[in-house]
């Protein structure tokens, strides 16, 4: 693929219409770019902030072909477009990122098999396609395991955790929507995250390393600087950096990581585009994740990821909302951000507060202090 630079004043197409999608289209307005969206229905939250909006389902080649149409560059921002479908899209479109990253990361089995290519751990797996299957490889795996679908899962969903022989008939209900995964649990200290970007020509760029606190499988805390040894921080940066070589990486890419006891990292999981976990970024780093990310699409220098000041980033679910708009004139150092979703559904991600602070833990007890997140405020910290 040849590099060509994308200016300012030109159509920059986002499949996909979510609040990354939203975050992007803002930093890429910011430098001049025009936005034509993709999504099924309109005024989405990334179609509230387009200059055009083309609705059509993700697999839809007739809407696909007018947004390749109408763009100069196409990027996406989640992974649940059909991989047969982006490919599509490559031969039409200029689409720096490629299928393949996509290809692998929508499928578990491919994702693990690529990680270890590329030189990173991750937990001890086995591949189950049948009953049968799992009441064998468990064996090797051990209690307790979980048990992930190879696609389609998120925020937990499509998981089971096994302690016992009775959880393994439980699996027949994942198994029906094809392989799955059974992994050996890993009791592990902190969830990490390194945020890299990479353009065509190899130059890359790392985020802070970000920890991360999640509550009912959603995220619901990102700590930057994360509280991990020097070492522990250069190891994961150097395993982001890797895997992001390995893949020929261009755009965005969050590699989630588990840290053990010992210091051991293993990876968990990959998303190949901006990521909840490097929100802290659009107050806290030189340059935030979306801008970097709008940085190696359109084949501009990368930016700084320099951290101003230590920050916590918060989510904002549905049952928040409420509780957050009756402080908001008392808060004084909060960034807010909302996404313009219509309907606060309890568990669904509506926005996001980052708390900079010149150390993380007045931060946190600013938020423990807080009456937003109280239903889950006793685990805060922990």
């Amino acid at each position: 693929m040849h590099n060509k630079t994308i200016l300012p004043g030109a159509t920059i197409g986002i499949i996909g219409g979510g609040q990354l999608g939203r975050m992007m289209a803002l930093a890429a307005k910011a430098q001049g770019f025009r936005i034509a969206v993709l999504e099924p229905a309109s005024d989405s939250p990334c179609g509230q902030v387009a200059d055009i909006e083309v609705i059509g389902a993700y697999d839809d080649r007739k809407a696909i072909s007018k947004l390749a149409q109408i763009s100069d560059v196409v990027t996406y921002e989640f992974e649940n477009i059909d991989a047969d479908t982006l490919s599509w899209l490559c031969a039409r479109a200029y689409v720096p990122q490629g299928p393949e990253l996509l290809t692998i990361t929508q499928d578990r089995i491919k994702e693990k098999i690529a990680i270890q290519e590329a030189g990173a751990e991750v937990a001890p797996y086995e591949i189950i396609s049948k009953i049968e299957d799992l009441f064998l490889k468990i064996k090797t795996v051990g209690y307790p395991a979980v048990l992930k679908t190879s696609r389609g899962g998120y925020d937990g969903k499509g998981q089971l955790v096994m302690k016992d022989q009775q959880d393994l008939l439980k699996g027949e209900a994942l198994l029906q929507h094809g392989a799955c995964v059974l992994e050996k649990w890993i009791p592990f200290e902190k969830e990490l995250s390194v945020i890299v970007t990479r353009k065509l020509d190899g130059e890359t760029a790392i985020f802070p390393v970000a920890e991360n606190v999640h509550e009912e499988n959603i995220l619901h805390q990102t700590i930057v600087p994360a509280r991990i040894s020097q070492n522990i921080k250069e190891n994961a940066i150097q395993i982001a950096k890797q895997i992001a070589d390995s893949f020929g990486l261009v755009g965005t890419l969050a590699v989630e990581m588990f840290v053990t006891c010992d210091g051991t990292l293993y990876v968990n999981e990959l998303a190949p585009r901006p990521h909840n976990s490097g929100h802290f970024s659009i107050e806290a780093c030189a340059t935030s994740q979306f801008e970097q990310h709008i940085r190696a699409i359109c084949n501009w220098p990368l930016g700084s990821t320099e951290l101003l000041k230590p920050a916590v980033m918060v989510n904002l679910l549905g049952e928040h909302l409420e509780n957050l708009y009756e402080v908001i004139p008392t808060m004084k150092d909060w960034k807010i951000h909302l996404y313009g979703k219509k309907d606060a559904k309890i568990k669904r991600k509506m926005g996001h507060v980052t708390i900079l602070s010149d150390n993380v833990e007045e931060a946190l007890h600013e938020i423990d202090g807080s009456s937003i997140w109280k239903t889950v405020k006793e685990k805060i910290g922990g």
